[in-house]
């Protein structure tokens, strides 16, 4: 029965983690609604142990990339007019945001994100296993499709009516006359 409630905000956290250059990321507004902390609060404790969040683990969005995640993201709309372009977290970020802030309820949450970024990865390895799947069915698909033209052809060379056999002429042969004539008189 505790699996059933740990899916729901796994499945919420899932709906919130973006595309942006390659990476799956949290924005740092829902990241700190997740960790129960308000958004200044998170960016104030990664500044504070900036060591601790590389490129690869936290990096703040362009204001382009900032644009296309407020038009996009129909739950973000208080970033329209932020002057502060916000933070992306990828799971490495989340994660060390939790241990940063070292709240109960965000080392909870990040076990979900976790979850959620799991969860994610192996969907997609599945979708990519199917693809690979598909490619090599659509391949021996376009093999069976000549070897079944094959026996189309065959089959319509079958139905279709044999050729005449050549037909004997009725009448006088002198081939045949010659051959019935006894040998004395040749």
């Amino acid at each position: 029965m505790a699996a059933k409630v740990s899916l729901v905000p796994v499945e919420r956290i899932e709906s919130h983690i973006l595309m942006i250059r390659g990476h799956r990321v949290l924005i740092d507004a829902d990241l700190a609604e997740l960790y129960g902390v308000p958004t200044k609060a998170l960016n104030q404790a990664v500044r504070r142990n900036s060591e601790r969040f590389p490129g690869d683990f936290a990096f703040r969005l362009t204001p382009r990339e900032m644009s296309e995640v407020v038009t996009n993201c129909d739950h973000l709309p208080r970033l329209r007019y932020s002057p502060v372009l916000p933070m992306a977290f990828t799971e490495h970020g989340a994660i060390m945001a939790a241990n940063v802030l070292n709240s109960p309820q965000a080392v909870r949450a990040s076990v979900l994100v976790v979850r959620a970024f799991v969860r994610l990865r192996r969907l997609m390895a599945a979708n990519h296993e199917l693809a690979g799947k598909l490619a090599e069915l659509e391949g021996r698909v376009g093999t069976h499709d000549k070897a079944i033209q094959g026996i189309m052809k065959a089959i319509r060379e079958l139905m279709e009516a044999p050729p005449d056999p050549p037909k004997e002429r009725i009448g006088f042969h002198s081939d045949l006359k010659e051959q019935s004539r006894p040998r004395a008189m040749r």
